[in-house]
Protein backbone atom coordinates (compact mmCIF):
# COMPACT_ATOMS: atom_id res chain seq x y z
CA UNK A 1 0.00 0.00 0.00
CA UNK A 2 1.40 3.35 -0.42
CA UNK A 3 1.82 6.74 2.03
CA UNK A 4 -1.99 7.96 0.90
CA UNK A 5 -4.31 4.93 1.26
CA UNK A 6 -2.31 3.73 5.04
CA UNK A 7 -2.63 7.69 6.11
CA UNK A 8 -6.63 6.69 6.13
CA UNK A 9 -6.06 3.67 8.72
CA UNK A 10 -3.79 4.08 11.56
CA UNK A 11 -4.68 1.93 14.30
CA UNK A 12 -6.97 -0.95 14.75
CA UNK A 13 -10.17 0.98 16.12
CA UNK A 14 -13.15 0.14 14.58
CA UNK A 15 -14.32 3.72 14.71
CA UNK A 16 -11.76 4.13 11.95
CA UNK A 17 -13.82 1.10 9.63
CA UNK A 18 -17.37 3.30 10.35
CA UNK A 19 -15.31 6.94 9.27
CA UNK A 20 -14.12 5.01 5.82
CA UNK A 21 -17.64 4.01 5.41
CA UNK A 22 -19.42 7.12 6.04
CA UNK A 23 -16.72 8.88 3.46
CA UNK A 24 -17.20 6.69 1.20
CA UNK A 25 -19.07 7.95 -2.10
CA UNK A 26 -20.06 4.66 -3.60
CA UNK A 27 -21.83 3.30 -0.32
CA UNK A 28 -25.57 3.80 -1.61
CA UNK A 29 -24.80 0.75 -4.28
CA UNK A 30 -24.81 -1.92 -1.55
CA UNK A 31 -28.39 -1.53 -1.44
CA UNK A 32 -29.13 -2.10 -5.45
CA UNK A 33 -27.88 -5.54 -4.34
CA UNK A 34 -29.63 -8.88 -2.30
CA UNK A 35 -27.43 -9.69 0.15
CA UNK A 36 -27.23 -13.29 1.25
CA UNK A 37 -28.98 -13.64 5.00
CA UNK A 38 -27.99 -14.86 8.55
CA UNK A 39 -31.16 -17.41 9.84
CA UNK A 40 -31.57 -14.52 12.36
CA UNK A 41 -32.37 -12.29 8.52
CA UNK A 42 -28.65 -10.18 9.08
CA UNK A 43 -26.77 -9.80 6.32
CA UNK A 44 -23.81 -12.70 5.73
CA UNK A 45 -20.66 -10.47 4.82
CA UNK A 46 -19.96 -11.81 1.42
CA UNK A 47 -16.07 -11.86 0.22
CA UNK A 48 -16.28 -14.49 -2.87
CA UNK A 49 -17.71 -11.72 -5.49
CA UNK A 50 -15.05 -13.20 -7.24
CA UNK A 51 -16.36 -16.30 -7.72
CA UNK A 52 -19.93 -15.43 -7.89
CA UNK A 53 -21.44 -12.05 -7.92
CA UNK A 54 -24.71 -10.93 -5.66
CA UNK A 55 -27.54 -10.98 -7.79
CA UNK A 56 -28.49 -7.12 -8.06
CA UNK A 57 -32.03 -6.05 -7.01
CA UNK A 58 -33.11 -5.34 -10.33
CA UNK A 59 -32.04 -8.84 -12.14
CA UNK A 60 -35.80 -10.44 -11.04
CA UNK A 61 -37.51 -7.23 -12.78
CA UNK A 62 -35.39 -7.33 -15.87
CA UNK A 63 -35.81 -10.65 -16.34
CA UNK A 64 -39.54 -11.03 -15.34
CA UNK A 65 -40.11 -8.53 -18.11
CA UNK A 66 -38.86 -11.26 -20.75
CA UNK A 67 -40.47 -13.74 -18.98
CA UNK A 68 -43.59 -11.72 -19.43
CA UNK A 69 -42.87 -10.75 -23.25
CA UNK A 70 -42.44 -14.41 -23.93
CA UNK A 71 -45.88 -15.53 -22.37
CA UNK A 72 -48.01 -12.09 -24.39
CA UNK A 73 -45.85 -12.42 -27.96
CA UNK A 74 -44.19 -15.73 -28.40
CA UNK A 75 -42.56 -15.34 -31.20
CA UNK A 76 -43.08 -11.84 -31.79
CA UNK A 77 -41.22 -11.20 -28.90
CA UNK A 78 -38.41 -11.07 -31.51
CA UNK A 79 -39.60 -8.05 -32.73
CA UNK A 80 -42.32 -6.63 -30.59
CA UNK A 81 -40.33 -7.51 -26.87
CA UNK A 82 -40.38 -3.97 -24.46
CA UNK A 83 -36.63 -4.86 -25.65
CA UNK A 84 -36.56 -7.08 -28.75
CA UNK A 85 -34.69 -10.04 -28.82
CA UNK A 86 -33.66 -10.04 -31.86
CA UNK A 87 -30.85 -6.80 -31.13
CA UNK A 88 -30.95 -8.15 -27.64
CA UNK A 89 -26.80 -8.38 -27.41
CA UNK A 90 -26.68 -4.86 -29.02
CA UNK A 91 -28.48 -3.59 -25.56
CA UNK A 92 -25.17 -4.77 -23.82
CA UNK A 93 -22.58 -3.63 -26.23
CA UNK A 94 -21.70 0.26 -25.17
CA UNK A 95 -21.21 -0.38 -21.32
CA UNK A 96 -19.30 -3.58 -22.09
CA UNK A 97 -16.97 -1.55 -24.18
CA UNK A 98 -16.50 1.24 -21.40
CA UNK A 99 -16.47 -1.65 -18.77
CA UNK A 100 -12.74 -3.15 -20.76
CA UNK A 101 -11.80 0.27 -22.20
CA UNK A 102 -12.55 -0.74 -25.98
CA UNK A 103 -14.55 0.44 -28.79
CA UNK A 104 -18.44 -0.98 -28.96
CA UNK A 105 -17.53 -2.27 -32.42
CA UNK A 106 -14.65 -4.38 -30.61
CA UNK A 107 -17.34 -6.08 -27.73
CA UNK A 108 -19.53 -8.81 -27.75
CA UNK A 109 -21.36 -10.49 -25.07
CA UNK A 110 -22.19 -14.41 -26.42
CA UNK A 111 -21.44 -17.89 -25.06
CA UNK A 112 -19.44 -18.58 -21.99
CA UNK A 113 -15.16 -18.59 -21.30
CA UNK A 114 -13.85 -21.23 -22.50
CA UNK A 115 -16.21 -22.08 -25.62
CA UNK A 116 -15.36 -18.02 -26.28
CA UNK A 117 -11.18 -18.78 -25.95
CA UNK A 118 -11.34 -22.04 -28.23
CA UNK A 119 -13.24 -19.88 -30.46
CA UNK A 120 -10.53 -16.80 -30.40
CA UNK A 121 -7.95 -19.54 -30.55
CA UNK A 122 -9.43 -20.97 -34.37
CA UNK A 123 -8.51 -17.17 -35.60
CA UNK A 124 -5.40 -16.14 -33.11
CA UNK A 125 -3.37 -19.43 -32.67
CA UNK A 126 -1.68 -20.30 -35.94
CA UNK A 127 1.34 -22.22 -35.68
CA UNK A 128 3.81 -22.63 -38.11
CA UNK A 129 6.66 -24.93 -38.24
CA UNK A 130 9.19 -23.20 -35.49
CA UNK A 131 6.88 -20.78 -34.05
CA UNK A 132 4.09 -23.08 -32.74
CA UNK A 133 4.34 -22.69 -28.73
CA UNK A 134 1.21 -21.01 -26.37
CA UNK A 135 2.53 -19.22 -23.23
CA UNK A 136 0.46 -19.33 -19.93
CA UNK A 137 1.09 -18.89 -16.70
CA UNK A 138 2.09 -21.40 -14.57
CA UNK A 139 -1.01 -22.25 -11.93
CA UNK A 140 -3.01 -21.06 -14.77
CA UNK A 141 -6.92 -21.87 -13.84
CA UNK A 142 -7.01 -25.32 -15.25
CA UNK A 143 -10.15 -24.88 -17.89
CA UNK A 144 -7.45 -22.83 -19.77
CA UNK A 145 -4.34 -24.95 -19.77
CA UNK A 146 -7.06 -27.97 -20.85
CA UNK A 147 -8.21 -25.58 -23.54
CA UNK A 148 -4.94 -25.05 -24.32
CA UNK A 149 -2.93 -28.05 -24.73
CA UNK A 150 -6.19 -29.66 -26.14
CA UNK A 151 -5.64 -26.85 -28.95
CA UNK A 152 -1.90 -27.57 -29.38
CA UNK A 153 -2.95 -31.16 -29.58
CA UNK A 154 -5.74 -30.51 -32.15
CA UNK A 155 -2.87 -28.68 -34.76
CA UNK A 156 -0.86 -31.92 -34.31
CA UNK A 157 1.64 -30.49 -31.68
CA UNK A 158 2.95 -31.74 -28.72
CA UNK A 159 2.30 -30.01 -25.68
CA UNK A 160 4.73 -31.49 -23.77
CA UNK A 161 7.20 -29.63 -25.88
CA UNK A 162 4.82 -26.78 -27.14
CA UNK A 163 2.82 -25.68 -23.72
CA UNK A 164 5.25 -22.91 -22.46
CA UNK A 165 4.52 -22.21 -18.55
CA UNK A 166 5.84 -18.93 -16.83
CA UNK A 167 6.98 -20.00 -13.44
CA UNK A 168 8.10 -17.84 -10.51
CA UNK A 169 11.53 -18.03 -9.09
CA UNK A 170 12.40 -20.82 -6.63
CA UNK A 171 10.90 -20.25 -3.26
CA UNK A 172 8.66 -17.18 -4.60
CA UNK A 173 4.91 -17.57 -5.21
CA UNK A 174 3.59 -14.78 -7.86
CA UNK A 175 5.76 -13.95 -11.47
CA UNK A 176 7.94 -11.03 -11.37
CA UNK A 177 7.13 -8.14 -13.77
CA UNK A 178 10.53 -8.52 -15.22
CA UNK A 179 11.01 -12.39 -15.99
CA UNK A 180 7.37 -12.47 -17.43
CA UNK A 181 8.70 -9.82 -20.28
CA UNK A 182 12.48 -11.16 -20.16
CA UNK A 183 11.15 -14.65 -20.81
CA UNK A 184 9.11 -13.18 -24.01
CA UNK A 185 11.87 -11.29 -25.13
CA UNK A 186 14.45 -14.62 -24.88
CA UNK A 187 11.66 -17.42 -26.14
CA UNK A 188 9.60 -15.18 -28.69
CA UNK A 189 10.67 -16.46 -31.57
CA UNK A 190 9.50 -19.94 -30.97
CA UNK A 191 6.16 -18.51 -29.37
CA UNK A 192 2.65 -18.24 -31.92
CA UNK A 193 0.74 -17.17 -28.78
CA UNK A 194 0.50 -15.93 -25.58
CA UNK A 195 -2.38 -16.15 -23.36
CA UNK A 196 -2.12 -15.46 -19.76
CA UNK A 197 -5.27 -14.44 -17.37
CA UNK A 198 -5.31 -10.98 -16.53
CA UNK A 199 -5.50 -11.94 -12.58
CA UNK A 200 -4.12 -15.11 -11.48
CA UNK A 201 -7.50 -16.86 -9.96
CA UNK A 202 -5.36 -18.54 -6.90
CA UNK A 203 -2.89 -15.96 -6.14
CA UNK A 204 -4.56 -13.03 -7.40
CA UNK A 205 -1.82 -11.32 -8.93
CA UNK A 206 -2.69 -8.84 -11.97
CA UNK A 207 0.15 -9.07 -14.31
CA UNK A 208 0.99 -6.07 -16.40
CA UNK A 209 -1.47 -6.80 -19.16
CA UNK A 210 -0.05 -3.42 -21.26
CA UNK A 211 3.54 -4.36 -21.40
CA UNK A 212 3.07 -8.00 -21.52
CA UNK A 213 1.10 -7.26 -24.73
CA UNK A 214 3.62 -4.61 -26.02
CA UNK A 215 6.32 -7.36 -25.60
CA UNK A 216 4.63 -9.97 -27.50
CA UNK A 217 4.28 -7.81 -30.43
CA UNK A 218 7.18 -6.77 -30.15
CA UNK A 219 8.59 -10.44 -31.03
CA UNK A 220 5.96 -10.94 -33.82
CA UNK A 221 3.33 -12.92 -31.32
CA UNK A 222 -0.37 -12.46 -30.69
CA UNK A 223 -1.10 -11.63 -27.11
CA UNK A 224 -4.83 -12.63 -25.62
CA UNK A 225 -6.21 -13.01 -21.98
CA UNK A 226 -8.62 -14.41 -20.36
CA UNK A 227 -9.78 -11.60 -18.28
CA UNK A 228 -12.12 -13.54 -15.64
CA UNK A 229 -10.44 -12.27 -12.70
CA UNK A 230 -9.68 -8.60 -13.90
CA UNK A 231 -12.98 -7.48 -16.14
CA UNK A 232 -14.99 -5.16 -13.87
CA UNK A 233 -12.26 -5.35 -11.53
CA UNK A 234 -9.39 -4.05 -12.94
CA UNK A 235 -8.84 -0.71 -14.79
CA UNK A 236 -8.61 -2.30 -18.68
CA UNK A 237 -7.76 -0.61 -21.51
CA UNK A 238 -8.18 -3.22 -24.25
CA UNK A 239 -7.99 -0.94 -27.64
CA UNK A 240 -5.54 1.59 -26.74
CA UNK A 241 -3.11 -1.51 -25.61
CA UNK A 242 -3.76 -3.32 -28.86
CA UNK A 243 -4.62 -6.77 -27.38
CA UNK A 244 -5.37 -8.99 -30.39
CA UNK A 245 -8.18 -10.97 -28.65
CA UNK A 246 -9.96 -11.38 -24.73
CA UNK A 247 -12.60 -13.25 -23.21
CA UNK A 248 -14.14 -13.14 -19.87
CA UNK A 249 -17.28 -14.90 -17.96
CA UNK A 250 -19.62 -12.19 -16.25
CA UNK A 251 -20.61 -14.04 -12.73
CA UNK A 252 -18.52 -12.93 -11.15
CA UNK A 253 -17.48 -9.40 -10.23
CA UNK A 254 -19.71 -8.58 -12.73
CA UNK A 255 -22.83 -10.44 -11.45
CA UNK A 256 -24.62 -11.83 -14.53
CA UNK A 257 -26.13 -14.74 -12.48
CA UNK A 258 -24.66 -18.41 -12.48
CA UNK A 259 -23.48 -19.63 -15.76
CA UNK A 260 -23.70 -16.36 -17.54
CA UNK A 261 -23.64 -15.31 -20.69
CA UNK A 262 -19.17 -14.52 -21.69
CA UNK A 263 -17.85 -11.77 -22.92
CA UNK A 264 -15.67 -11.24 -25.98
CA UNK A 265 -13.31 -8.41 -27.28
CA UNK A 266 -11.30 -8.19 -30.91
CA UNK A 267 -8.88 -5.43 -31.16
CA UNK A 268 -10.68 -3.58 -34.67
CA UNK A 269 -7.59 -4.12 -36.46
CA UNK A 270 -8.29 -7.41 -37.02
CA UNK A 271 -12.29 -7.47 -38.01
CA UNK A 272 -12.00 -7.52 -41.47
CA UNK A 273 -8.87 -9.80 -41.70
CA UNK A 274 -9.89 -12.80 -44.61
CA UNK A 275 -6.50 -14.66 -43.70
CA UNK A 276 -7.78 -15.23 -40.03
CA UNK A 277 -9.85 -18.34 -40.25
CA UNK A 278 -12.90 -19.02 -37.58
CA UNK A 279 -15.68 -21.54 -36.46
CA UNK A 280 -18.88 -19.28 -38.07
CA UNK A 281 -22.37 -19.32 -37.34
CA UNK A 282 -25.37 -17.49 -38.65
CA UNK A 283 -25.51 -15.16 -35.81
CA UNK A 284 -22.01 -13.53 -37.32
CA UNK A 285 -23.72 -13.10 -40.91
CA UNK A 286 -24.34 -9.86 -42.20
CA UNK A 287 -27.43 -8.81 -40.41
CA UNK A 288 -28.92 -7.39 -43.95
CA UNK A 289 -28.59 -11.09 -45.34
CA UNK A 290 -29.11 -13.34 -42.07
CA UNK A 291 -32.80 -13.95 -42.95
CA UNK A 292 -32.54 -14.55 -46.27
CA UNK A 293 -30.70 -17.80 -45.10
CA UNK A 294 -27.96 -18.16 -48.09
CA UNK A 295 -25.42 -20.21 -48.45
CA UNK A 296 -22.52 -18.26 -48.57
CA UNK A 297 -21.49 -16.55 -45.36
CA UNK A 298 -20.58 -12.69 -45.11
CA UNK A 299 -19.18 -12.08 -41.71
CA UNK A 300 -20.21 -8.73 -39.94
CA UNK A 301 -17.40 -6.58 -40.07
CA UNK A 302 -17.05 -6.19 -36.10
CA UNK A 303 -16.52 -8.66 -32.79
CA UNK A 304 -20.25 -9.74 -33.63
CA UNK A 305 -18.87 -11.59 -36.67
CA UNK A 306 -17.49 -14.37 -34.44
CA UNK A 307 -20.70 -15.00 -32.48
CA UNK A 308 -22.21 -18.74 -33.89
CA UNK A 309 -25.94 -18.33 -31.97
CA UNK A 310 -28.54 -15.98 -31.60
CA UNK A 311 -28.73 -14.51 -28.10
CA UNK A 312 -29.71 -16.55 -25.00
CA UNK A 313 -31.91 -13.09 -23.22
CA UNK A 314 -32.85 -14.20 -20.05
CA UNK A 315 -29.15 -14.21 -19.49
CA UNK A 316 -28.22 -11.12 -20.55
CA UNK A 317 -31.36 -9.43 -18.79
CA UNK A 318 -29.64 -10.23 -15.31
CA UNK A 319 -26.33 -9.05 -17.02
CA UNK A 320 -28.29 -5.86 -18.14
CA UNK A 321 -28.79 -4.70 -14.90
CA UNK A 322 -25.07 -5.13 -13.38
CA UNK A 323 -24.60 -3.49 -16.18
CA UNK A 324 -26.32 -0.15 -15.58
CA UNK A 325 -24.53 -0.51 -11.71
CA UNK A 326 -21.15 -0.54 -13.20
CA UNK A 327 -22.23 2.75 -15.18
CA UNK A 328 -23.74 4.52 -12.70
CA UNK A 329 -20.28 3.73 -10.38
CA UNK A 330 -17.95 4.09 -13.10
CA UNK A 331 -14.82 1.77 -13.24
CA UNK A 332 -11.81 4.13 -11.86
CA UNK A 333 -13.92 5.15 -8.69
CA UNK A 334 -14.51 1.14 -8.43
CA UNK A 335 -10.78 0.45 -9.00
CA UNK A 336 -10.28 3.54 -6.17
CA UNK A 337 -12.17 2.02 -3.33
CA UNK A 338 -10.98 -1.19 -4.17
CA UNK A 339 -7.55 -0.27 -3.41
CA UNK A 340 -8.61 1.27 -0.58
CA UNK A 341 -10.40 -1.54 0.42
CA UNK A 342 -8.17 -4.04 -0.63
CA UNK A 343 -4.87 -2.40 1.25
CA UNK A 344 -7.02 -1.76 4.70
CA UNK A 345 -7.63 -5.40 4.85
CA UNK A 346 -3.50 -6.19 4.33
CA UNK A 347 -2.88 -3.42 6.96
CA UNK A 348 -5.51 -5.02 9.77
CA UNK A 349 -4.01 -8.63 9.18
CA UNK A 350 -0.40 -6.91 9.31
CA UNK A 351 -0.99 -5.19 12.38
CA UNK A 352 -2.42 -8.15 14.00
CA UNK A 353 0.49 -10.44 13.22
CA UNK A 354 2.07 -8.68 15.23
CA UNK A 355 0.41 -9.50 18.61
CA UNK A 356 -0.76 -13.00 17.13
CA UNK A 357 1.08 -16.18 18.28
CA UNK A 358 -0.63 -18.06 14.75
CA UNK A 359 0.42 -15.62 11.68
CA UNK A 360 -1.74 -15.14 7.96
CA UNK A 361 0.25 -15.32 5.08
CA UNK A 362 -0.33 -12.96 2.02
CA UNK A 363 0.36 -14.58 -0.66
CA UNK A 364 -1.30 -11.73 -2.96
CA UNK A 365 1.14 -8.82 -4.26
CA UNK A 366 1.29 -5.87 -1.93
CA UNK A 367 1.47 -3.71 -4.56
CA UNK A 368 -1.96 -2.25 -5.36
CA UNK A 369 -1.26 -1.91 -9.07
CA UNK A 370 -0.51 -5.75 -8.70
CA UNK A 371 -3.52 -7.10 -7.82
CA UNK A 372 -7.33 -6.24 -7.73
CA UNK A 373 -10.65 -6.71 -5.05
CA UNK A 374 -8.51 -9.61 -3.79
CA UNK A 375 -6.34 -11.29 -1.30
CA UNK A 376 -5.48 -14.98 -0.74
CA UNK A 377 -4.52 -16.04 2.31
CA UNK A 378 -2.88 -18.98 4.26
CA UNK A 379 -4.11 -18.95 7.79
CA UNK A 380 -2.91 -21.08 10.62
CA UNK A 381 -1.04 -23.24 8.76
CA UNK A 382 -2.05 -26.65 8.29
CA UNK A 383 -5.60 -25.67 10.00
CA UNK A 384 -6.70 -23.50 7.10
CA UNK A 385 -9.45 -25.14 6.16
CA UNK A 386 -10.64 -25.19 10.00
CA UNK A 387 -9.99 -21.77 9.86
CA UNK A 388 -12.23 -21.23 6.82
CA UNK A 389 -15.22 -23.60 8.02
CA UNK A 390 -15.49 -21.53 11.13
CA UNK A 391 -15.66 -17.96 9.09
CA UNK A 392 -18.50 -19.65 6.76
CA UNK A 393 -20.29 -20.77 9.79
CA UNK A 394 -19.96 -17.13 11.72
CA UNK A 395 -21.46 -15.68 8.57
CA UNK A 396 -18.75 -14.82 6.24
CA UNK A 397 -18.65 -15.90 2.64
CA UNK A 398 -15.23 -16.46 1.25
CA UNK A 399 -13.59 -19.48 -0.55
CA UNK A 400 -11.05 -21.96 -0.23
CA UNK A 401 -8.99 -23.26 -2.75
CA UNK A 402 -6.84 -26.42 -2.46
CA UNK A 403 -4.59 -26.73 -0.93
CA UNK A 404 -4.20 -24.16 1.82
CA UNK A 405 -5.79 -20.77 0.42
CA UNK A 406 -9.05 -18.85 1.47
CA UNK A 407 -9.56 -16.12 -1.09
CA UNK A 408 -11.02 -13.02 0.24
CA UNK A 409 -12.53 -10.11 -2.05
CA UNK A 410 -13.83 -7.29 -0.51
CA UNK A 411 -15.88 -5.50 -3.50
CA UNK A 412 -16.40 -2.14 -4.03
CA UNK A 413 -20.03 -2.14 -4.82
CA UNK A 414 -21.38 -3.91 -2.21
CA UNK A 415 -19.33 -4.34 0.20
CA UNK A 416 -18.14 -2.19 3.63
CA UNK A 417 -15.10 -1.03 5.52
CA UNK A 418 -16.78 -1.89 8.91
CA UNK A 419 -17.11 -6.21 7.17
CA UNK A 420 -13.95 -6.12 6.16
CA UNK A 421 -12.91 -5.32 9.75
CA UNK A 422 -14.73 -7.51 11.27
CA UNK A 423 -13.78 -10.17 9.47
CA UNK A 424 -9.98 -9.28 10.29
CA UNK A 425 -11.26 -9.96 13.91
CA UNK A 426 -12.84 -12.98 13.63
CA UNK A 427 -9.85 -14.51 11.45
CA UNK A 428 -7.18 -13.98 14.27
CA UNK A 429 -10.15 -15.24 16.78
CA UNK A 430 -10.35 -18.44 14.70
CA UNK A 431 -6.49 -19.19 13.84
Amino acid sequence: MNSEEQSAYTNLNPETALALDLADELQSFRTQFHLPPKPDGTPQIYFCGNSLGLQPRKTHTYVEQELEDWARLGVEGHFHARHPWMPYHEFLTEQTARLVGALPSEVVNMNHLTVNLHLLMVSFYRPVKGRSAILIEKGAFPSDRYAVESQIRFHGYNPETELLELAPRAGEICLRQEDILDYISKHGDKIALVLMGGVNYYTGQLFPLQKITEAGHAKGMMVGFDLAHAAGNALLELHNWEVDFAAWCTYKYLNGGPGGVGGVFIHQKHHTRTDLPRFAGWWGQNKESRFRMGPEFDPIPTAEGWQLSNAPVLSMAALRASLEIFDQAGMTSLRNKSRLMTSYLEYLIQERNKTSEKKVEIITPSDPEARGAQLSLRAGGTEGKKVFDQLLAAGIIADWRYPDVIRVAPTPLYNTFQEVYRFSELLFLFL
